[in-house]
């Protein structure tokens, strides 16, 4: 808009000083002269043919100014002509090559991605577009050299060039080599949230619960997981820990690890379970039967209650004893039940036994309950009764697994079991 200001303004003086001199050569009766003298060579005329004179000879010696500049700067120009259309061509490249990937078409579009990184203004998409492309074949030698040349091509991009190259280990399942990556980005960028993250993808994929149990107040620290997933990776956390520490075999080690959870953790449901469960596996529930029993009458939970059934305590008299006080509060409870009628068997009181088991039987069968029941018969030297409980205890395991293979779609995997048992607990 400001050039058709100026060039309307200068047109309206052009035509104005036009004006004026037409005037001014046709009123005045002495328009002047002018006389140009060099050696014996003299030149006179009139002024206004002078004037006229001087403004041809200024356009024609700006016109052949400018044709002179622009004859020395026409290499430049076609230079950057040369280089608008290369970008162009590279940019259209760096489009078809992103389209192909997400296609699929992987050979393709590495073709189009590294035929026109060199001529790009961002050489570093075409590299590592072209990285994935290359992995996506098998190509990983490629792959490698591709994340090399976005390295060079673009000065300060070793974190992006980093994390790329992490996250292509990561999903290839190379973790050792995505795990060293990370550890060199951590050391240049300790609190990237992207660093973060995939450091704990990566010890979550090797199991390594320890690594990401050190790793936990970074990702609280930076916020990199919202406060439940936290408090959710907390307690999976701890939880593997107790495990893997139990399989050691080591009593302390496990009493060691317990002490080492947080308070809050150990309040999440479940959490004490494992560690009970551990506890009694390397023979040491009669360190922990006062804390499960408490837990027990705390919050009544089944889970806990079976695992109390299998401590074998110094004073199996007292432990039956506090499970019979817990019947007048839990009439009705199967699992109780069966698990009275354990103990008994463990203390000899065969008929009492007998009684709890049919008990639990009675509100809710179980195949625990019929197994145990005929190894009470056999014992009692009742074949018949024996093989009935066993015959029925296989009925009943039967079933549960007739309505599995029922729940399931004829065109089922097997590796859709698990999701199965998931689906047929959650109903």
């Amino acid at each position: 808009m400001k050039y058709l200001i100026y060039l309307l303004a200068t047109f309206l003086v052009v035509v104005g000083a036009a004006f004026y001199l037409r005037d001014l050569v046709f009123t005045s009766e002495n328009p002047g002269h002018v006389l140009i003298g060099y050696g014996n060579w003299q030149i006179e005329t009139s002024l206004y043919f002078s004037l006229a004179a001087l403004v041809i000879a200024f356009v024609v010696f700006y016109i052949l100014i400018r044709l002179l500049l622009s004859t020395i700067r026409l290499p430049s120009i076609l230079k950057k002509r040369s280089l608008a259309k290369r970008t162009a061509h590279s940019l259209e490249g760096l489009v078809w090559g992103l389209v192909d990937a997400a296609e699929g078409n992987w050979a393709q579009a590495e073709k189009s991605l590294i035929r026109n990184a060199a001529s790009s203004g961002i050489p570093l998409m075409h590299y590592l577009t072209a990285a994935k492309a290359a992995q996506a074949r098998g190509a990983f030698s490629k792959r490698d050299e591709y994340l090399q040349l976005a390295n060079e091509s673009t000065p300060g991009s070793e974190l992006v060039v980093g994390l790329t190259e992490a996250e292509l280990q990561l999903s290839n399942k190379q973790f050792d080599k995505a795990l060293d990556s990370l550890k060199i980005l951590k050391s240049i960028a300790p609190t990237h949230a992207a660093v973060l993250r995939l450091l704990h993808e990566t010890y979550r994929q090797m199991e390594d619960w320890q690594a990401i149990r050190k790793l936990l107040p970074d990702l609280k620290k930076n916020r990199v997981l919202m406060e439940a997933q936290i408090k959710l990776l907390e307690t999976e956390v701890y939880s593997e820990l107790l495990k893997e520490t139990a399989g050691t075999k080591d009593l302390q080690a496990l009493k060691a690890a317990w002490d080492g959870v947080p308070s809050y953790i150990r309040s999440v449901s479940g959490m004490g379970a494992v560690y009970y469960a551990g506890m009694i596996r390397l023979d040491g529930g009669h360190d922990i039967e006062d804390e499960l029993r408490k837990s027990l009458e705390k919050s009544w939970d089944e889970t806990l209650l079976v695992l109390y059934g299998c401590i074998e305590s110094g004073k199996p008299k007292k432990q039956l004893d506090r499970a019979e006080s817990w019947v007048s509060q839990h009439p009705g409870d199967a699992i109780l039940m069966r698990m009275l009628g354990k103990l008994c068997i463990r203390l000899k009181l065969l008929d009492k036994a007998k009684m709890y088991l049919q008990s639990s039987i009675d509100i809710e069968p179980s195949v625990d309950a019929y197994l145990c029941s005929g190894d009470l018969a056999a014992e009692n030297g009742e074949p018949s009764q024996a093989l009935q409980n066993y015959r029925k205890g296989l009925l009943l395991a039967s079933d549960e697994v007739v309505k599995r293979i029922d729940y399931m779609p004829p065109d089922a995997t097997f590796l859709e079991v698990d999701e199965v048992k998931k689906k047929q607990v959650i109903s």
